[in-house]
């Protein structure tokens, strides 16, 4: 396991971004946690979650096309009619018509009906169950893709935090050095162009470090969007950097990812969804069976006449004890003012995009693979390089050091030596940081990630 540098520390972390002292009291924030807190608050995934429950509510549609409906009733009625002229006739005998008449009914039903064979609707169903499993693959997806979005821009925040110690650390010896060149300056040892080139030195380096600050600040507030909180409340990230090299097999990452990346799962639930959806449209040619019926239980009804001429009241009532209908209908939409032909293009329309989609993914698989590996491996050689170069750099201000306490290099030749030091420390702190954003990629390239 390797590790880099002394990491910031919470103080000067603190310090730098001028935050208040109640935030020193904040937990560290880890890549680990970083990695929760986008999963739980990332808008992408909140997304991913709604499409899911719009998969789903699909599907209980296409449920509703292939179950029983059941419906139940009770229904009171009345009606009244007052002074309506004419008569009833019964045979050969007539009756005035009564000057007010009174009904009531009540009636308590179920009835129910059910496609019994309505393949469209079947094969409606299968297309929604498959799109419900594209959208799960779909949101395991994006929490894949916001995982590593998060991880990488935590190791930006890590990267910028420790570049302000590596700029800090340069700043004050640029400030030494250009004292010591004016103590030089004063019993005449050095001329004033070199006092000039330390001033210039400590100007560069105090513009560093100011713009060192500047982008961690960038950083963090990218961070704090992607994991859904605010800057001010982050608090501290921990700025430890330690990995161990890997070596990775690019054929088993292919077959991992061939298996277990949920956007290729996505892509081919949804390529079935969309076949399916195909057929169902096609299908909707083809006659249908309908079965239905309704039972009503003791259904009542009354009457009263009265006839004010006669001073009469005639009064009826009549009760039965169920009533009982079925019906079996055989349908055949024939022509439905061009809905099926609409319905067939957009299914088409779909298909086309949903092949597409898979099989950019299916192609480009195995080059997200190996540049997946090359990057992994490129870091790893940078990493090497820049630590190689820090002890070169180290040496070589060692060296510059003894030369000019025994007179044999000038302060020019020490500060150039410390330039140097500075940025190889520089350039070791983002190859550690991009190893481990690089492991993040091959993470997610053979299909998780999301953890």
């Amino acid at each position: 396991m390797r590790r880099t540098a002394t990491p910031l520390t919470c103080f000067a972390f603190l310090t730098a971004l001028g935050l208040p002292a109640a935030a020193w009291a904040q937990p560290v924030l880890t890549a680990d946690r970083a990695v929760q807190l986008a999963l739980q608050h990332n808008s992408q995934v909140i997304s991913a979650n709604a499409g899911v429950y719009s998969a789903r509510a699909g599907t209980y549609r296409a449920f509703s096309g292939v179950l029983p409906q059941v419906s139940a009733s009770i229904t009171r009625a009345g009606t009244w009619t007052t002074n309506k002229p004419g008569t009833l006739s019964f045979g050969q005998a007539s009756f005035q018509s009564p000057d007010k008449q009174e009904s009531y009914s009540t009636t308590p039903t179920v009835g129910g009906s059910w496609n019994v064979l309505n393949l469209s609707s079947l094969t409606n169903l299968s297309s929604a169950r498959a799109g419900l499993q594209g959208a799960r693959w779909s949101r395991e997806a994006a929490r894949s893709d916001v995982a590593l979005a998060a991880r990488q821009q935590f190791y930006q925040v890590v990267q910028a935090a420790k570049l302000i110690d590596v700029q800090t650390n340069a700043l004050q010896v640029a400030r030494d050095s250009e004292r010591r060149v004016r103590a030089l300056f004063d019993v005449g040892s050095v001329s004033r162009n070199d006092v000039l080139q330390a001033q210039v030195q400590t100007a560069q380096s105090e513009l560093d470090s100011i713009a060192a600050v500047q982008s961690l600040l960038v950083q963090r507030n990218a961070l704090a969007s992607l994991i859904g909180t605010e800057e001010s409340k982050m608090g501290p990230v921990d700025t430890v950097l330690t990995f161990t090299p890997l070596t990775h097999d690019e054929g088993q990452l292919l077959r991992e990812a061939e298996t277990g990346r949920p956007d290729l799962k996505a892509a081919s639930a949804s390529l079935r969804s969309a076949h399916e959806a195909l057929w169902s449209a096609r299908l909707m040619r083809v006659p249908y069976i309908t079965v239905s019926g309704s039972f009503t239980y003791r259904p009542v009804s009354s009457s009263k006449n009265t006839f004010v001429s006669q001073d009469t009241i005639i009064s009826s009532r009549s009760e039965s004890d169920r009533q009982t209908s079925a019906r079996v209908a055989l349908s055949w939409d024939i022509f439905d003012g061009l809905a099926t032909d609409a319905a067939n293009a957009q299914a088409r329309a779909n298909l086309l995009t949903a092949q597409d989609t898979y099989d950019v993914l299916r192609r480009n698989l195995a080059g997200q693979v190996h540049q997946a590996v090359l990057t992994y491996q490129q870091a790893l050689a940078s990493e090497s390089v820049a630590e190689a170069a820090v002890a070169n750099a180290a040496e070589n201000l060692k060296l510059t050091q003894q030369k000019y306490n025994v007179g044999s290099a000038t302060i020019l030749d020490l500060i150039d030596a410390q330039v140097q030091l500075q940025r190889a420390q520089s350039q070791g702190v983002t190859a550690a940081a991009g190893i481990r954003e690089a492991e993040a990629q091959v993470e997610r390239v053979r299909g998780g990630g999301a953890r």
